[in-house]
């Protein structure tokens, strides 16, 4: 079950990829927003991609973006969207690479703990 979050209560790690996310959403003008950190620390934000030959969501873009970087494993994940659950699809990547914490923000802030 998810649970709901205030950003204050973030550590200073999982702060930056909210930000980073936002910032990513904002850059590109997209419905999304997405960052991921590695285990080892490096992170890695994208906005949600479509075209008419391609549609990623962001999340599967930053994913893409780490895996294609070498990770196999990321520490968390971030989502800055308008939805209020996990994309089916970007549950399928979290399970892919297994980060210990993944976050839904909401247009208004609010912050989910997914797990």
């Amino acid at each position: 079950m998810a649970e709901v979050a205030q950003r204050d209560d973030l550590g200073p790690e999982d702060a930056k990829l909210v930000t980073l996310a936002r910032s990513a959403r904002a850059r590109a003008g997209a419905a999304e927003g997405a960052a991921v950190r590695d285990d080892i620390g490096r992170t890695y934000a994208a906005a949600s991609v479509t075209l008419p030959s391609l549609r990623l969501t962001a999340l599967q873009a930053a994913v893409t973006m780490a895996v294609s970087s070498g990770v196999h494993r990321l520490e968390a994940a971030v989502v800055q969207t308008s939805a209020t659950e996990l994309d089916p699809d970007d549950a399928a990547v979290v399970d892919d690479l297994a980060p210990t914490t993944v976050l839904l923000v909401g247009a208004d802030g609010a912050v989910t703990v997914v797990r």
